[in-house]
């Protein structure tokens, strides 16, 4: 199993504050960000505020059958997630409509099989979040931790990424963990 209650709750820590850089493990993937529109802190806290209510679902809620509750998401990703892009966030709309440019085909996701993708017994989330750093004015980069592959399920991620208000979405690139830790001024 890739993912254990005590990894999901320690990635759950790391989307509220950013990790010490000798918790790090020796490689991690990246993501880099266009940011589309706004300031990339906005941005930022748009991906931190649905990964954050995902893993508190992971963490606390009995994944079955039955849908799980949505009350912590935030309102413009449940809309983007579950209407066929019917939202009053544009960034929502415009990152929706550059995911599927992007994904060759790839199906928006609906936001039941999303939120799933979380459950610590599903093994088709390749990833764990690791952290965000600001690449510039309009750029960041989203640090994850893929237990050193560079190819990895990683989907929902970048639909996570897109709807936030992404234009492009890179990658992912493997790098030693001293790359994130100079970009977070730790080194």
């Amino acid at each position: 199993m890739i993912h254990s209650e005590e990894s999901v709750a320690a990635e759950r820590d790391r989307v509220r504050q950013r990790s010490r850089i000798e918790a790090a493990p020796p490689v991690l993937a990246v993501f880099t960000v266009e940011v589309a529109e706004g300031s990339t802190e906005v941005y930022v806290q748009r991906v931190r505020d649905v990964l954050s209510a995902a893993l508190q679902l992971a963490c606390t809620a009995e994944f079955g059958d039955d849908d799980l509750p949505v009350d912590e998401f935030p309102e413009w990703f449940t809309e983007i997630s579950t209407r066929d892009g019917e939202t009053s966030h544009e960034f929502s709309r415009n990152g929706r409509a550059a995911f599927l440019a992007a994904s060759g085909g790839a199906n928006p996701w609906r936001l039941q099989n999303w939120i799933y993708r979380f459950d610590p017994d599903e093994e088709s989330r390749g990833w764990e979040f690791w952290d965000v750093v600001s690449a510039g004015p309009a750029r960041v980069r989203v640090w994850v931790d893929s237990w050193g592959e560079s190819f990895f399920g990683s989907l929902e991620l970048r639909w996570l990424l897109y709807v936030a208000g992404a234009a492009h979405v890179e990658g992912p690139e493997v790098h030693t963990a001293g790359r994130w830790a100079a970009e977070t001024g730790g080194l």
